[in-house]
């Protein structure tokens, strides 16, 4: 086989593996390494490679944002923000109809601007929500679907863990990543919002009433989450301000959330031990498919398939939008199948140089950070796609009276949303670089 055939074959043999149930990371170390080695002709080359690879990986500074980030969304998380959270959104929308499932899709998005993850938005919240949407008469399917579908704003408001891998394969600035992620962000929470209000009137029967607040308590409760609010502007707002570098500004995110949670008594000893070792076995599970990852695109490129796919895209004349409807509907489709961060990993180094090269009508900044928004968005839909969404099984076992076929139907209202989403920010960029053109 020629060395393009090789890196072809790959693919097919990498999902192999997973299928088996090998690690991703292990499997692209494994495939990386393997693959290497028939290209070259020789261990030498790469075993030459691997004594570098791991330090050129690691020592890259802006990989510090993510054990910071996921430490800040720990931290969140035993400081009982989701709690304050979820009652300042419930306080204004839970008496109206289907109101407390719309709160809990609006303190989703509140907590994922505290913490870059959607696994941990998505358990989060549902501590909190699932018994009071049971309280109020929700059905398991509205209840499931709506914690699922808001917990992928996780990994889509600012900061966002994903949006950070991005931007270090593609050269991007974070801090415009960040804000190129906030209107799309927003836009999510509506349109699941939007999903819930047509849902409840479709079926009357899935969601019960809830009295309304009275305006005192109201202001209380949207005054308790003022900590949410600072931390996010401040670290948000002091990135793409220039006060700080992303690394520095997770890092303070991450110690003034953690000084929130002590203040507030959430942050006990036991639980800082335990928000410590969670942050410490996550990085190492993301810096291991990091460099899984690096050793699987370095064999990639000896075999030069990102350049011979630009080649070949470039030269069959398609025309730029098709080739980036393809590149989302073949996202749509692994979503079903591999985790976002693998999917990121794997595909962006392939994707990339590919669409780079077609005429999108933009500047290259500009169509970087609207692409980083797009692949963003179908990757946080694979969280919630049938039969593999990540989100779905960690909802629906903490849902245990909701059998998981209900918990399938009950995210499709947000399917279809992700579904006109997607196709509005596809048509309109301006939506995710409005502040270039400003």
């Amino acid at each position: 086989m020629t060395k393009l055939e090789i890196a072809i074959w790959s693919f097919p043999v990498l999902l192999l593996l997973i299928l088996f149930r090998m690690p991703i990371g292990l499997a692209m170390l494994v495939i990386g390494i393997g693959g290497s080695v028939l290209v070259n002709g020789s261990w030498i080359p790469v075993l030459s490679q691997l004594k570098s690879l791991p330090f050129e990986t690691f020592s890259n500074y802006s990989l510090g944002i993510i054990p910071l980030f996921l430490m800040m969304g720990q931290f969140a998380t035993h400081g009982g923000l989701s709690k304050s959270l979820f009652d300042a959104a419930a306080s204004w929308l839970g008496h109206r109809k289907g109101g407390v499932a719309m709160a809990a899709v609006g303190a989703c998005a509140g907590f994922g601007a505290v913490c870059g993850s959607s696994l941990a938005t998505a358990a989060t919240m549902a501590q909190v929500a699932l018994p009071e949407l049971k309280r109020f008469g929700y059905s398991g399917s509205l209840s499931t679907g709506a914690l699922a579908a808001g917990g992928t704003l996780g990994i889509l408001i600012p900061p966002s863990v994903v949006l950070v891998i991005y931007a270090l394969l593609t050269e991007q600035n974070i801090a415009k990543l960040f804000l190129a992620a906030v209107v799309p962000g927003i836009i999510a929470a509506a349109g699941y919002m939007l999903a819930i209000a047509i849902y409840v009137r479709l079926k009357p029967d899935s969601a019960g009433q809830r009295d309304a607040t009275p305006m005192r308590q109201r202001i209380k409760a949207t005054i308790a989450i003022w900590p949410v609010l600072t931390v996010f502007i401040v670290v948000v707002g002091g990135i793409y301000a220039g006060f700080f570098t992303p690394t520095e500004g997770a890092a303070f995110g991450a110690a003034g959330t953690g000084l929130i949670a002590l203040l507030n008594g959430g942050l006990t000893k036991e639980r800082l031990v335990a928000s410590l070792s969670q942050t410490a076995s996550s990085s190492a599970m993301i810096f291991f498919i990091v460099l899984g990852a690096a050793a699987f695109n370095s064999f990639l490129a000896f075999a030069q398939l990102p350049q011979e796919a630009a080649l070949w895209v470039t030269s069959q004349g398609f025309a730029p939008y098709t080739v980036l409807i393809a590149i989302l509907i073949l996202y749509l489709i692994l979503g079903c199948f591999m985790d976002s961060l693998s999917m990121i990993l794997l595909t962006v180094p392939i994707f990339f140089p590919v669409v780079s090269q077609l005429d999108y009508g933009m500047s290259a900044e500009a169509f970087g950070l609207w692409f980083g928004v797009l692949v963003l968005i179908v990757v946080e839909v694979g969280l919630i796609t049938p039969p593999v969404g990540m989100n779905l099984f960690v909802i629906n076992s903490m849902a245990r009276n909701t059998p998981m076929l209900q918990t399938y139907r009950g995210v499709v209202p947000f399917l279809v949303s992700d579904m006109l989403r997607v196709v509005l920010l596809t048509a309109f960029p301006i939506f995710s670089i409005w502040f270039l053109t400003s």
